[in-house]
């Protein structure tokens, strides 16, 4: 017959507790004023175990990342942005060519929240083996408003690439991003007048 272990069940309660409370920490993390968009921005959705119980630590850490990371570019736009990357990271946009290095990073995103708000929502992650390295995808979107003032929205995929630091800290390593296909019969459609 298998002796229960408490101090176990008590061990696994007090750190399900921490990510239920982690969870709701990030989902409640709103900050005033952070978008002058006049409401067009929008937060991502945060994730919890409570919805998604199968989720493994390394998955959960990832998703955490993601959302800290969606939340830190929310408030500081482009330099928050490129803050999160590694030294040699890289990003790969739609239709660009590749931007390698965090200063070179830093040096093309330099948007400020208040024009431009980008956010997104992680769908997946998977952590390598290792537990050293794991990427996330998920969905994103810009808003900003053009010459005119009326609001433009550009939405696409998204996948970022985490690896650990030799300090414990995490950075992206690269982040890569499509713009989403027109919808269907939009691409041979001619203008209407």
């Amino acid at each position: 017959m298998l002796k229960r272990n408490e101090s176990g069940y008590f061990c696994v309660t007090l750190v399900f507790l921490g990510l239920m409370l982690s969870a709701c920490r990030i989902e409640a993390q709103v900050s005033p004023g952070a978008s002058s968009l006049d409401g067009l921005s929008q937060r991502p959705a945060a994730v919890s175990p409570l919805t998604q119980p199968t989720l493994s630590p390394g998955v959960i850490l990832l998703m955490e990342l993601e959302g800290k990371f969606a939340q830190a570019v929310a408030e500081g736009g482009g330099k928050a942005f490129a803050s999160w990357f590694a030294d040699d990271g890289v990003t790969l946009n739609n239709g660009q060519p590749a931007v390698t290095g965090r200063a070179a990073i830093a040096a093309q995103a330099g948007w400020d929240p208040k024009e431009y708000q980008l956010t997104w929502t992680p769908q997946g992650a998977q952590m390598g083996p290792s537990n050293d390295m794991g990427f996330t995808w998920g969905r994103y979107e810009g808003r900003s408003k053009d010459k005119n003032g009326q609001p433009v929205v550009i939405s696409g995929r998204y996948m970022t690439v985490w690896k650990k630091m030799a300090d414990g800290s995490w950075k992206v390593a690269l982040d890569a991003s499509a713009n989403e296909p027109p919808a269907a019969g939009e691409c041979c459609v001619l203008p209407k007048p």
